[in-house]
């Protein structure tokens, strides 16, 4: 995977959850949910994003591993949504997909350390 690949993933896969949360109801526990789940979401693919004009290796390092722990809590909102929700329809797919998400930016990290 090229890493223009790993961007255009992450935006995409932000995108996608966004559109996702559109469809759940509005009660106050899926507010808050809701609320930290785009909050996390979107900061992986933003600092994805930065870690590619990353002034340092070290810089890139830390760039990637901040995506990595926000896929982590990405990963957490998606299953407290599959526990709390009836209708599944597409949420797996997110899981799965922050799930590869998780191993992708891991690797990064750990083979940028090992460099």
């Amino acid at each position: 995977m090229k890493e223009n690949d790993l961007l255009k993933r992450t935006f995409d896969f932000g995108v996608t959850v966004i559109k996702y949360l559109r469809t759940l109801p509005d009660t106050s526990d899926l507010k808050i949910i809701k609320y930290q789940l785009v909050k996390a979401v979107t900061s992986i693919g933003a600092n994805y994003e930065e870690a590619q004009a990353g002034s340092s290796k070290a810089d890139f390092i830390n760039k990637v591993n901040i995506a990595l722990k926000e896929a982590r809590e990405t990963n957490y909102w998606l299953r407290m949504i599959e526990a709390l929700e009836d209708e599944k329809s597409g949420l797996l797919l997110l899981i799965k997909e922050s799930n590869e998400l998780k191993n992708i930016l891991g690797t990064i990290v750990k083979n940028a350390r090992e460099k």
